[in-house]
Formats: C-alpha cells, structure tokens, sequence
C-alpha cells in the first residue's frame, strides 16, 4: 500500500511538471496579445514587465486554474473511460488506474494553488472567508432574471473545490472500505465539472474569451457526451 501511495505520488507530480508549462504559455499567449494590442512602444513593454513583477499572483492564479481545468477534463474523461472499457484499449488497467489518481492529485493540488494565491493578489483582492465560503466574495455579482445572486461564479468554484475535495479523499479511504458509499460520491465529480466549466468560462481571464473559450465550450460538450455514456452504461447494467 506504501510503495501505490508512492507510485501516485511520484505520478501527481510528473503530472504537474507537465501541465505547468502548459498552463504557463496559455497564460503568457493572453498577456502577449493584449500587450500588443495595447501598444508596441518601450514604455508600455516597460510598465507590462513592472506590472507583471508586481502581479506575480495573479499569474499563478491563471495558470493554477488553467492547469486545475485540464485535469479534471482529463480526470473526468479517464473515469469514464474505465467504466466503459475504452481506456483499456490504450493501457493496462493498473496504469490506468493509478494515472486516475495521479489527476485527482494534481487537479486538487492546482485548486490549492489557485486559491492559497489569490491571497496575496493586489489587484483583484480576497480574504481567507471569500475563498473558503461560498457567497462571501462581493467580486462580480451576478443578476439574473432580474434577481440577484450575488457572487455566483465564485461560489461554483468554491463549492466545486469542496465536492472534489470530498472525492479525493473518499477515492482515497474509502473505495475498499465502503465502496457503495464512494461510488456514490463518486457521481457528484459531474456537478463538479458543471461547476467548474461556469466558473471559468464567466469569470476565467483566459477561458473567457477569445479562442480559448471555443476550446472551453468544446471540451464542456465532449464532457456532456462521455456523461450521457457513463450513465447510459449505469443504467443498461
């Protein structure tokens, strides 16, 4: 059991090390675009690397979240893989299982990233409450059909970060131990890619527009397919 603990640990972390980079660029594409679109001249070139030197947060933040979107799109779509057998196709059940873990490490990881640096963002300001309680946070207030629902968007993260939070640790302690109960935990990972396609798409710096947002909408119905299989296959056995 210590040397499997190892192995996804080990994993987790390869897992980072690759999507970080990613995360990084994305992040480095949208600021370029709008540096260029702003002006080209030095001075400007010269006030964007101040402001990045002094906003070092809110990059991480970016590419925490970018990195924190990936895996749970990958996390989601592995899970439904095993269940209907695909993933098998592609490696051993094993690799696959572990590599299904390793995910739900670095998604959780990112999320702890994402939030503990929002902390420290000068620019766009949180408390330990307004990321930890959903509603709290007055940042982007939401209206619809003429009520209002206050923050709504951050809520959804913040309560996707609980969910997921749950079935981490559940997957974790409890899928030998109560497997009925984990496999029933186990099906709010779904709301939780609900929750976390609106947050990004209504509040994300970078899913939010552009074509990175197509990107976004298109993996949120790739999503919406493989979650009409699962339960489609739930209810045919």
């Amino acid at each position: 059991m210590l040397n499997i603990s190892k192995k996804l640990l080990v994993a987790a972390v390869v897992a980072w090390s690759m999507l970080m980079p990613l995360g990084g660029v994305v992040m480095a594409q949208s600021s370029a675009t709008s540096t260029q679109t702003t002006s080209t001249s030095p001075s400007v070139a010269q006030q964007a690397a101040e402001r990045i030197k002094s906003s070092w947060p809110w990059y991480i933040v970016r590419a925490a979240g970018i990195i924190a979107a990936i895996s749970l799109v990958l996390l989601l779509l592995s899970g439904v893989g095993q269940i209907t057998g695909y993933t098998f196709r592609l490696v051993e059940p094993i690799t696959a299982w572990a590599t299904h873990r390793a995910l739900g490490l670095v998604f959780m990881g990112s999320v702890f990233v994402h939030i503990l640096a929002l902390l420290f963002d000068k620019f766009v300001t949180f408390n330990i409450w307004q990321v930890l309680i959903p509603f709290v946070s007055p940042y982007r207030p939401v209206t619809l059909f003429g009520r209002n629902f206050g923050s709504l968007y951050v809520a959804l993260g913040v309560l996707s970060f609980y969910l997921m939070l749950t079935i981490v640790i559940t997957s974790l302690v409890w899928i030998d131990k109560k497997p009925h109960t984990w496999k029933l935990l186990h099906f709010f990972s779904y709301l939780t890619m609900i929750f976390v396609f609106l947050h990004a798409l209504y509040i994300g710096t970078d899913l939010a527009v552009g074509w990175l947002k197509v990107v976004w909408i298109v993996l949120g119905i790739i999503i919406a397919g493989a979650t009409i299989l699962r339960l489609w296959r739930a209810k045919t056995i």
